[in-house]
């Protein structure tokens, strides 16, 4: 039978070290005692509408649910090195939530954390809110859905990534990734995407200076541009645009397709420059 613990208030190091096949329900994680590592090492739990306001409370956690649960801002680095695991109707308040994480699945969620998602693999994130500063630094198999993100330096150095519906409020997003696709999307930034490779926008607004610049394998069907200048500067790119781009710069190879074009720029390419602008 699993074990419950319900109604209680825990703020030792380590409280519930290696918890096993239970339930925590209502808890409170707080105290003056200012204990680290609660549910540290647990495997098979499930965590219903607690609060924590603790360090480093779920690390090398294997199997959990958490859900109706809210982690404070002073719940600094909260789940590390965890995997398999949803995390549901929860919000997520803490630096560094999610950190070397595998198979995990996120949804109905607000996130408000710098540094979230870093190193980590096959994370699903859904009809979620977030936050940050930073958004999954170097992850791979990244699936998001109907996300409302706001951040500056998010998915840099991914691998591997599916976006459909989202609202992206960001600015050097998607720098140096590889094999992302993204869908019925508006990705508002500066300086999208450069270095990225096999960077495909389908049916997305992109909003912002100086985007997909120096980019490989770079396409886009079917996409507006607003206030969009000096773009794709040094890409490779095949680009079907509906209605204008206010300035294309040096674009290396490939094709851009596009109702207008405020300025076609060739001047002093630092490489040979062979790309088409081809105006509707």
């Amino acid at each position: 039978m699993q074990n419950i613990v319900e109604n209680k208030q825990f703020d030792e190091e380590r409280a519930l070290y290696n918890l096993t096949d239970a339930t925590v329900k209502a808890c409170r994680f707080e105290g003056p005692a200012d204990g680290e590592s609660a549910l540290k090492e647990a495997r098979n739990i499930k965590v219903e509408a607690c609060s924590f306001s603790l360090r480093y409370p779920l690390w090398h956690v294997n199997d959990f649910d958490i859900s109706d649960s809210t982690m404070d801002e002073f719940t600094r680095a909260a789940l590390w090195y965890d995997s398999n695991g949803k995390i549901s109707g929860s919000k997520l308040g803490g630096i560094k939530a999610l950190r070397e994480c595998k198979n995990i699945v996120i949804e109905n969620s607000d996130i408000v954390s710098e540094e979230f998602g870093w190193k980590c693999d096959n994370i699903t994130l859904k009809d979620s809110k977030v936050e940050s500063m930073y958004l999954f630094l170097d992850s791979r198999n990244l699936t998001l859905t109907n996300v409302d993100m706001k951040g500056k330096y998010s998915f840099q150095y991914v691998e591997n990534m599916e976006i459909s519906n989202c609202n992206f409020d960001t600015k050097d997003a998607f720098w140096h990734t590889k094999n992302v696709t993204v869908r019925d999307s508006i990705v508002k930034g500066e300086y999208l995407a450069w270095y990225s490779e096999g960077l495909t926008l389908i049916n997305c607004k992109i909003i912002g200076t100086q985007p997909l610049c120096y980019c490989k394998d770079l396409k886009l069907i079917d996409c507006t541009m607003e206030g969009c200048d000096l773009s794709f500067e040094y890409s490779d790119v095949e680009a079907s645009i509906i209605g204008s781009i206010d300035s294309v710069k040096n674009p290396r190879s490939g094709k851009i397709v596009a109702d207008a074009v405020g300025e076609i720029i060739t001047e002093a390419p630092v490489i040979d420059c062979n790309g088409e602008v081809i105006i509707r």
